[in-house]
């Protein structure tokens, strides 16, 4: 593992310690599970040891969904935002240019990435923001010939302007992924139902809880979406991790570039804005 990689998971952690107010023995025992997880797997990607981290996290707290009260508040900031943006978009010249800026701004809202961030700048920052890379066009010819779309979902909140990218979009054959249970704060049912996102497209589990796409957890129904499905909509770093290697080009990543190791990998800017298919650039 990366050594910036290590050190943004015990951020994490230790931001979820002091959230709960974590005796001191119990917080000793944790990180030194945490140690001990770090160092014996070094074979495992990082969304897989996050996985592993997050379980046991969860049974010494005896919580299901760490996230829980963040989530809702993302969703329900992102609808006030939704209902504010949505006329901006019918009355703007480019429907899908705005909805899909729209679309990565949502990816900042990212607990697991940092404690707090501004939506509102950050809306303001994409509006006029050149993409690091930017293979938008190229997404847009291929949704307008795509029979089927698997949109794979990432935040909470964010959920809201994928929803308003999707109904620009005007498909009439969307699948949106969703975890199976709360990890990190990912988007699960609970989300699809709040947003309502079920309207606009057909949600589907795949079946697992990892904080990433690992194809290999998946479940039989999912995959059988993914494989059959034309085009591809990878949303967020952490779907990047479980997908990057598969040289697939069918799908477009979609995301704010928010850590160093990624921002290496991809040779752009960090906090940069990129929109790529891997076998065009």
């Amino acid at each position: 593992m990366n050594v910036k990689c290590e050190q943004c998971f015990l951020k994490t952690y230790t931001s979820l310690l002091n959230k709960f107010n974590v005796p001191l023995k119990a917080k000793k025992i944790f990180l030194s599970y945490y140690k001990q997880i770090i160092i014996e797997n070094n074979d495992l990607s990082n969304p897989e040891i996050q996985k592993i981290l997050t379980d046991k996290f969860n049974t010494l707290l005896e919580i299901t969904d760490p996230f829980a009260e963040e989530k809702k508040y993302c969703n329900q900031l992102a609808l006030l935002l939704y209902n504010e943006w949505k006329p901006k978009i019918i009355n703007s010249n480019n429907h899908f240019d705005l909805a899909l800026r729209l679309a990565l701004a949502g990816n900042i809202m990212d607990y697991s990435a940092n404690d707090k961030f501004d939506i509102h700048q950050t809306i303001n920052n994409v509006l006029s923001a050149k993409f690091a890379i930017n293979d938008s066009e190229l997404l847009k010819n291929k949704i307008n010939t795509a029979k089927t779309v698997l949109y794979i979902g990432d935040n909470a909140g964010e959920i809201v302007f994928d929803k308003l990218f999707i109904e620009i979009m005007n498909h009439d054959n969307v699948y949106y992924g969703i975890k199976s249970a709360p990890i990190l704060n990912d988007v699960t049912i609970d989300d699809a139902i709040e947003t309502h996102i079920n309207l606009v497209a057909k949600v589907i589990s795949n079946g697992c809880n990892y904080p990433s796409t690992i194809l290999k957890r998946c479940s039989k129904e999912f995959m059988e979406i993914y494989e059959s499905a034309d085009l591809i909509i990878s949303k967020g770093q952490g779907n990047f991790e479980g997908l990057m290697h598969e040289n697939d080009s069918r799908i477009f990543y979609l995301m704010m570039v928010k850590c160093d190791v990624i921002a290496e990998r991809l040779k752009v800017p960090k906090q940069s804005f990129v929109v790529f298919n891997q076998t065009e650039t």
